[in-house]
């Protein structure tokens, strides 16, 4: 039996309840499907098939959502740090034991090959460890000595959250957003993209599993019009921590503004990847191709610009039009595969409309350019790479957010940052040179919240992750979560010793 054969067994297994049974709401710890709900069905990537009917929540499902959360924040909030850390602890084990589920499941409904999303479940449980072990320290301040007062800072969460995930990887960027939140002492009320939804009914029914007070954990799908958008205005919720384009980022800071929400926004990239003549040759090629051709193109900190120096450009452009043309694009339950299909055929639409941006701007499609028709209905898209680009194009200034490299050359390290900088994004950039004092300077130079040095996207859990410009506001990863998720007082007691100022006496 071939390993394709066996996952789409497995497939079968564990996805036959989904197309059994209509998808609810998780609200208040119980699965919900309102009488008379509103339906929408869920097509996979592979074939467009069905994989099941979701409620399409109503702003009435959204508010017992943020009700629910609302009523369970005291007893969560108040609850000692470590009786949270072993909960978390918990929800983590329960990952590990449905890794298999969670893989498949998550390959089946948004199209990514399961060779990434094997690691799915442990590097989420792994997250939940991560903050679950900070829980305990999570209202810690600081100390401030003065010589006739003593300053003292201490944290305490900020209320219930709105979570809004999106479609490309949703169940790891939900662990992302989520477990800091409930590390913190906040409750949850999470809304899933409407175009990947199943996941996060796995995430709500492992929270029950795991021992969350009802109400802690709340999940509603639907449409962003409807139900995304009663979470971002709802009073109960206290901040709104989004993943998604720039577009829907401004209009949740629009409609969070009436209730003066705090807002977490991780939104789009055009990131630039510096290749200079120095660099290591095969491991620059190695990341370049891994950046933007892994997890299909759809993901926020692709590389998606290469900047290539004119000293290698030909070499370089050569060796990598060859990788390009080799990737493998296939089933994504098949081990072999690199690249699957993209979420849905209107996203599949707006990849294809950049190969005819590109052809009337001049560029060259090196490699790529046509839909894969001969792999059947799903949405496949060849692995694509665009040469002879300058960085006014369509195709260098807009996120494709697909399988799509374009190709810039330049000559000096300033016209490379120049280059870089030259877009209203600034999520992330990668630069490779073995020149140590170079990569500092263009560091430094570069407009982005996130470089990599000689390395591609390498995600560590303390570090800030999040952007500037168009690509967000905020920061995700040890610290810098919980000084969003919660709310810093200073306490100031004095000595009895200095002078106090005496008005009418």
């Amino acid at each position: 039996m071939s390993d394709l054969t066996q996952n789409l067994q497995l497939a079968e297994k564990y996805l036959q309840r989904f197309k059994d049974n209509v998808t609810g709401h998780f609200i208040n710890g119980e699965m919900v499907t309102p009488e008379g709900a509103e339906l929408f069905d869920n097509p996979t990537p592979i074939d467009n098939s069905s994989l099941g009917q979701v409620v399409a929540g109503t702003e009435a499902d959204m508010d017992s959502a943020c009700e629910a959360a609302e009523a369970a924040f005291d007893e969560w909030s108040n609850m000692p740090g470590s009786e949270r850390k072993k909960i978390l602890h918990r929800f983590a084990d329960r990952l590990a034991e449905r890794a298999e589920e969670i893989a498949i499941v998550e390959s089946t409904d948004c199209g990514q090959a399961l060779r990434f999303m094997k690691q799915a479940a442990l590097r989420g449980g792994a997250n939940f460890r991560f903050f679950a072990d900070k829980a305990a320290e999570a209202k810690d301040g600081q100390a401030l000595h003065q010589q006739d007062h003593t300053n003292f800072t201490v944290r305490s969460a900020i209320g219930p959250i709105g979570v809004i995930t999106p479609w490309n990887t949703p169940f790891m960027l939900s662990t992302w957003k989520i477990a800091p939140a409930l590390a913190a002492g906040c409750t949850i009320v999470h809304k899933p993209a409407e175009f990947s939804p199943l996941s996060a009914a796995i995430l709500a029914e492992i929270s029950a599993e795991a021992g969350f007070p009802k109400g802690v954990w709340n999940m509603v799908n639907g449409f962003g019009e409807s139900a995304g958008k009663r979470l971002t205005e709802h009073p109960a919720i206290k901040a709104v921590a989004f993943v998604g384009e720039t577009v829907t980022g401004t209009r949740i800071m629009t409609q969070g503004a009436k209730t003066l929400k705090r807002v977490h926004l991780e939104l789009g990239g055009k990131n630039p990847v510096i290749v200079f003549d120095d660099a290591d040759f095969e491991r620059a090629l190695d990341a370049v191709v891994f950046m933007i051709y892994s997890l299909n193109g759809q993901r926020c900190t692709s590389s998606s610009r290469l900047l290539i120096q004119s000293g290698i450009r030909d070499k370089f452009l050569a060796a990598l039009t060859e990788r390009v043309k080799n990737i493998r694009v296939g089933h994504p339950l098949d081990s072999n595969t690199e690249v699957g299909p993209l979420i849905h055929p209107t996203h599949l639409d707006k990849v294809m409309s950049y190969m005819d941006a590109a052809k009337a701007e001049g560029a060259t499609i090196a490699a790529g350019g046509e839909r894969l028709a001969d792999l059947g209905a799903g949405n496949y898209v060849a692995p694509t790479l665009f040469t002879n680009a300058n960085n006014q194009m369509k195709i260098a200034r807009e996120e494709i957010f697909g399988p799509v490299l374009t190709a810039i050359s330049f000559d000096t390290e300033e016209e490379a940052i120049a280059l870089a900088n030259d877009t209203p994004y600034g999520l992330a950039g990668y630069i490779w040179t073995n020149d140590q004092g170079r990569s500092m300077r263009v560091s430094h130079k570069l407009q982005a919240g996130m470089v990599w040095v000689n390395s591609e996207n390498n995600r560590n859990l303390p570090s800030p992750f999040g952007g500037v410009k168009s690509s967000g506001i905020g920061r995700d990863g040890g610290d810098y979560s919980f000084e969003f998720y919660m709310e810093t007082k200073n306490v100031c007691l004095a000595h009895g010793t200095h002078r106090v100022p005496v008005l009418g006496r």
